[in-house]
């Protein structure tokens, strides 16, 4: 018998279609070089964890939280965010220039976090082909609220539609700055310790990827890391390039990488519920057919 929990998004919704993308581990890329120029938020990952010997863990534990908060069912949604938010209580952080101790789970780092990954998200799939008309870019942001909620944020000041979202990175930018610390992430990024027979792979495949990430940017981002990155015309065209490039790649495979959270989550809510930028677009008929 299946277990008809949808989970916290369910698959109606525009974040069960968007995740699904193969384009976002290039936004999840795009997310750590952006969310690394904050500086008590980059410096608390520093002082807390080993970041240069256990990234690629890091990154993949990311990688599957996200997917279970996404595909998973409520309770194992709820109870991956407990076992975060636990972890970060335990976490304090020392401001080097003024002694300060402040804890890594603060709400302006937490809000810092969660907006970095919703707008890289959000930027890197639409420029790269994904179909998300205004409204339902809006009704993305709006979505995520739930993934702050998880993370101890009040959804109440969470930005809920692409203009807040835009309103929050004007304030906060006389906050950021290319710290010691995030020109660490970006070198990490570049050139991360691989095995020697995985270093052509990161000479071609990897380094095209964080190239791209890196270019997609906003360019606050870019003038900050000081990095000279091709027109923005010139990379949109390479991010649609290689959306279609991936996305040609038959989706019955790329769920089978591990840990496939959508194909659990089909095989518990039946057919037709993978994820596909067609139901968006059938989605966006229905509301235009609908009166006002």
């Amino acid at each position: 018998m299946r277990d008809a929990d949808p989970g916290l998004f369910g698959p109606d919704s525009v974040t069960w279609q968007m995740h699904g993308d193969p384009m976002m581990w290039i936004a999840g890329v795009r997310a750590l070089y952006l969310q690394a120029l904050h500086p008590r938020a980059v410096r608390g990952v520093f002082q807390n964890s080993d970041f240069r010997k256990d990234a690629w863990g890091r990154l993949l534990r990311t990688a599957d939280f996200v997917g279970t908060i996404t595909y998973g069912t409520t309770l194992e949604a709820e109870r991956a965010a407990a076992k975060v938010r636990a972890i970060h209580r335990r976490l304090t952080t020392t401001d080097p220039g003024t002694g300060e101790r402040f804890p890594v789970d603060a709400p302006e780092l937490l809000l810092w976090v969660h907006c970095a990954e919703i707008d890289s998200y959000l930027d890197v799939g639409r420029r790269s082909g994904f179909p998300l008309t205004d409204a339902q870019a809006d009704a993305y942001v709006g979505e995520q609220r739930i993934a702050a909620r998880l993370m101890g944020l009040d959804p109440a000041g969470v930005p809920a539609d692409t203009a807040e979202l835009a309103a929050y990175f004007e304030k906060v930018r006389p906050e950021l700055a290319a710290t010691t610390e995030a020109f660490e992430v970006f070198a990490f990024l570049q050139a991360p310790p691989v095995p020697r027979a995985a270093l052509p792979a990161r000479a071609t495949v990897w380094h095209g990827a964080t190239a791209l990430a890196y270019a997609a940017l906003p360019p606050f981002a870019q003038e900050l890391y000081g990095r000279p990155v091709p027109p923005a015309p010139t990379v949109t065209r390479r991010l649609r390039a290689t959306g279609r490039g991936l996305r040609a790649v038959p989706a019955f495979l790329r769920w089978q990488l591990p840990p496939g959270h959508i194909v659990k989550a089909v095989g518990r809510l039946g057919p037709g519920t993978h994820p596909s930028a067609y139901r968006l677009r059938k989605q966006e008929k229905t509301w235009l057919a609908r009166p006002y």
